[in-house]
């Protein structure tokens, strides 16, 4: 695993495959009720007990985006950082989040591509051992660093 790098992001040429970073994160009933407020997706399933219980998930769950935001907490501020810019992503859902669950977010460099600037992340989220969500991002890196100048 790897911590975030001294200057907020890593630039392509830092970049290996196989590095992975990761994010830990706990389900809270504030998270899912920010994430519903952010996101105007107010489904019942994820919001009202009652409601959720008589579904097939006999509770309420969090919003699938919500778990994989954490995937893009880790390309935002760990790998590869600042100065990342998201593309595209696909996701697999495959067990329900909850509130009190801790979700591990994983990221690892599966491909790069040094002509485009671009890298191929493998994102998966974990409950315990069990795998919740994973897919792929594809993700544009900076080449370089930005000077800062003193004002």
């Amino acid at each position: 695993m790897i911590e975030p790098h001294p200057s907020g992001g890593y630039i392509l040429d830092e970049l290996v495959v196989g590095m992975t970073a990761e994010k830990l994160v706990t389900v809270t009933e504030q998270r899912i009720d920010q994430f519903a407020e952010a996101s105007d997706d107010f489904n019942p399933v994820h919001m009202d007990e009652a409601f959720a219980s008589r579904t097939a998930y006999r509770g309420r769950i969090a919003h699938g985006l919500l778990s994989a935001s954490f995937g893009s907490a880790v390309v935002g501020t760990i790998l590869p950082g600042a100065g990342a810019i998201y593309l595209g992503q696909t996701l697999n859902f495959h067990r329900p989040v909850r509130i009190g669950d801790v979700a591990s977010a994983r990221v690892t460099v599966a491909t790069i591509d040094h002509a485009a600037a671009r890298v191929v992340l493998r994102c998966e989220v974990y409950v315990g051992g069990d795998l919740v969500m994973d897919g792929d991002a594809t993700v544009r890196v900076p080449r370089r660093r930005r000077v800062q100048k003193d004002l």
